[in-house]
């Protein structure tokens, strides 16, 4: 029996508020992070995830805050990253009320901060976030062909993409969460070439993110290795609702919950 695929909901949070851009550019508010948490948990979202994507040590508390009004009015499990860099944050976060941690630059300047995390918690705790998107013109070539980028998508981090999720989850990263830079705020479909590259490689769940603009774009990722589907604008601006999504994902022959 195959497991369901999950529908994740991404809110990125920014001083306390829902918004989204492309590459967290040119940012647009999407409402208060704990209603939007309410109607997905209603609506049937499996998980949710909460990206704190301002860097300033307000914005960490503003994201405990949030993460601690919304556990306490929503019963599915909660992701929360941006500024998880050490063992102490994960503590924080947890204690919050959230399920699971997503880390993503830290890990990359320090890789040993996936195993003291893994070790202390336990793997499944644990969600690596990679920015990922094709090497450009003139950019160091990697084996997959992909690389990390920071900074949005911005910056190359100069590490191939497809061995870094690899890697992380020999030390112990429990899901991977596969953020396709390129094809970030294009809705034109998930990057099925790097899913499946990702997905011959690592045996943990792998989350795809990014390019969803419709419901024919769900079920072909999960065809190309996604155990789970997360999305944010389609949702936050209601082109798509949960039920829709799990629609057509049971349409195309997947478990759905």
């Amino acid at each position: 029996m195959s497991l369901a695929v999950r529908v994740i909901p991404c809110l990125d949070v920014d001083g306390g508020r829902v918004v989204k851009g492309i590459n967290f550019r040119e940012l647009r508010d999407a409402g208060d992070p704990v209603e939007l948490a309410r109607t997905y948990d209603a609506e049937g979202a499996d998980e949710l995830t909460f990206l704190d994507i301002s860097a300033s040590h307000e914005g960490r508390a503003t994201t405990l805050e949030i993460v601690s009004a919304t556990a306490e009015q929503v019963f599915i499990p909660l992701t929360v990253g941006g500024g998880i860099r050490e063992v102490a944050d994960v503590d924080r976060m947890l204690r919050a009320g959230a399920d699971k941690v997503a880390v993503n630059t830290a890990a990359l300047t320090r890789p040993e901060l996936v195993a003291d995390i893994a070790d202390r918690f336990g793997n499944q705790v644990l969600v690596l976030s990679v920015d990922a998107r094709r090497v450009p013109a003139g950019g160091t070539p990697t084996d997959s062909g992909f690389e990390v980028t920071t900074h949005g998508g911005r910056r190359s981090a100069g590490v191939d993409a497809v061995a870094w999720a690899a890697r992380a989850s020999e030390l112990g990263a429990g899901e991977i969460l596969l953020n396709a830079m390129d094809a970030d705020g294009t809705q034109d479909g998930f990057d099925l070439e790097l899913l499946a590259a990702v997905r011959r490689e690592v045996s943990v769940p792998v989350i795809a993110s990014g390019g969803a603009g419709a419901t024919e774009h769900f079920a072909p990722a999960v065809d190309a290795g996604a155990d789970a589907v997360l999305a944010a604008t389609v949702f936050h601006f209601g082109t798509l609702r949960i039920a829709d999504v799990k629609g057509a994902l049971a349409d195309a022959g997947h478990p759905v919950r």
